[in-house]
């Protein structure tokens, strides 16, 4: 008779597990420490997740084992920011002229090639009268990211230096992130793209000024712009901010209230002030990183990329 007891308590929890069964997404992934007798208590806490089948269902928390932190495909380090920093970036809209060395500097650094870019830069014009300009955009690093609100499995996180992570080696590729982004900042692979062929002494020498120590996204990711976060640790400049030629860019540190793009350097609050800065989609709440200078005082005449490269050549 106790074997029997013992046999029908084994069902019933096995039919309680099962009845979680769909969750097939590793982020919400079922605890597994749940003896052969022992139910978890309950916590009253619902999370969302979803089943196998594309259903969004509320179960228990204490059904749940959200493992990011503690698996073997986790890089902690990774998910640290660095110490006493808080990353930023204003972008002058005057010095833009669309030369592309961002761009073509970003794909050298993340050793990836066209057509992937990180980096866009878009024409704009805000009125018919009114005179167009160069519009470079990026992940934003908001500092509050819908894209990591979506992620089923803690792929893409927020550090404490502010820069919107992706950890490639999580990621599963739904698109979740993509969608959830207002700024169309992220981008999938579809293939692997070649990797840039390296001389030597850029690969043995971290400090190489177009050197990124950041993996590219394998096939079946997604990835971003990342502020070059190897670079930012020894303290170099982005990729970007190195081999734009106007010094569009300029990329510095919120806590040290100081932006640079290698040759000027201003103080942020300042420069903001001064030049009217701005964010993308403010009436959005996701409190980008990324602020922008009004194309005033044009430091050249507008001129379309396609023009100016046919008379270039």
């Amino acid at each position: 008779m106790a074997t029997e007891d013992n046999n029908k308590s084994n069902r019933r929890n096995f039919l309680k597990l099962g009845a979680l069964g769909g969750i097939a997404l590793a982020g919400t992934a079922i605890t597994s420490a749940i003896s052969d007798n022992e139910i978890p208590k309950t916590t009253g806490k619902k999370v969302k997740v979803l089943t196998a089948d594309g259903k969004l269902i509320e179960i228990d928390s204490s059904h749940v084992d959200h493992h990011a932190a503690n698996d073997k495909f986790t890089k902690e380090e990774v998910r640290q920011g660095i110490e006493g920093k808080k990353f930023i970036r204003v972008i002058d809209l005057g010095r833009c002229a669309n030369e592309r060395k961002c761009i073509e500097g970003c794909q050298t650094a993340h050793h990836i090639l066209a057509p992937i870019e990180y980096i866009k830069v878009k024409k704009m014009q805000d009125s018919p009268l009114a005179s167009p300009y160069w519009f470079p955009t990026m992940c934003y690093h908001c500092d509050n990211p819908p894209c990591t609100k979506v992620c089923p499995v803690d792929a893409t996180f927020k550090r404490s230096d502010g820069i919107v992570a992706v950890d490639a080696d999580r990621c599963i590729g739904c698109k979740f992130c993509m969608a959830a982004c207002p700024y169309s900042a992220r981008t999938f692979n579809f293939g692997r793209p070649e990797q840039v062929k390296f001389t030597e002494e850029h690969k043995n020498d971290t400090s190489a000024e177009n050197f990124c120590a950041t993996p590219y996204a394998q096939e079946g990711t997604v990835a971003k712009c990342d502020f070059c976060t190897d670079r930012s640790a020894q303290g170099l400049l982005p990729a970007c901010v190195v081999e734009c030629p106007n010094g569009a860019i300029f990329h510095g540190d919120e806590l040290e209230d100081v932006v640079t793009n290698g040759e000027d350097t201003f103080r942020l609050k300042k420069l903001l002030e001064d030049r009217a800065g701005y964010r993308q989609f403010e009436e959005l709440g996701t409190k980008p990183r990324v602020y922008y200078l009004p194309p005033v005082k044009r430091n050249f005449p507008f001129e379309d990329a396609t023009e100016a490269h046919n008379t270039k050549e």
